[in-house]
């Protein structure tokens, strides 16, 4: 069953979250429409992109896409088209919703000895690990994205490092055809990751 059609009560409510946030019982118009679009436009995609950042974590993720969605709500302003895709401001705001979430576990006392938690401060990783980390995961995310054709491709001359004549004889195809799929493949990643909020 998808995020979108799960009901779990006044959490994945649009109404009821827009209510908590104003603090009042009723909402202008507009603003419960814009609510409801961001619910229907972005909820699905973002979930699912913010799974893989939690490591499968439905509830956090869960958690994450309706704070991000909230902070959207809350400035319109972001949705500007000239500042780009709605979605990337989206996905960076999950971002480091989860890199923050993140420093607060670390920071959170845990309930043991001195000697384990001096272990524990040695061995947890630092901030500029965590994104690395949240950013290979979006970038992968976003290779997956594309078509069997361009993944291949990527694959072939990117990752293992092929020319591409050598990637034109692995494949079985012309290296034209190499050539401009990974001209397109290239481009196609872009905006992927562009979506997702990573700047190429």
């Amino acid at each position: 069953m998808s995020w979108s059609s799960r009901k779990r009560g006044p959490r994945t409510d649009p109404d009821d979250s827009a209510h908590r946030v104003s603090g009042k019982g009723t909402l202008p118009t507009a603003d419960e429409e814009l609510l409801r679009t961001l619910y229907a436009e972005h909820a699905g995609a973002l979930f699912h992109y913010v799974l893989r950042l939690t490591s499968g974590d439905r509830q956090w993720a869960e958690d994450v896409v309706q704070e991000t969605l909230l902070r959207a709500w809350q400035h319109p302003a972001a949705f500007d088209p000239a500042r780009g895709p709605a979605r990337a401001w989206l996905c960076t705001v999950a971002r480091h919703l989860v890199i923050d979430a993140h420093r607060a576990r670390m920071a959170r006392p845990a309930e043991a000895g001195g000697e384990v938690l001096e272990r524990a401060a040695e061995q947890k990783p630092g901030e500029d690990e965590i994104e690395k980390a949240l950013q290979s995961w979006a970038v992968a995310d976003a290779v997956r994205s594309l078509s069997p054709d361009h993944r291949v491709v990527l694959l072939e001359t990117y990752y293992r490092g092929r020319t591409m004549a050598e990637a034109a004889r692995v494949l079985g195809i012309p290296l034209g055809t190499v050539k401009s799929r990974t001209y397109y493949a290239l481009h196609a990643l872009r905006l992927a990751l562009q979506e997702r909020g990573i700047e190429p």
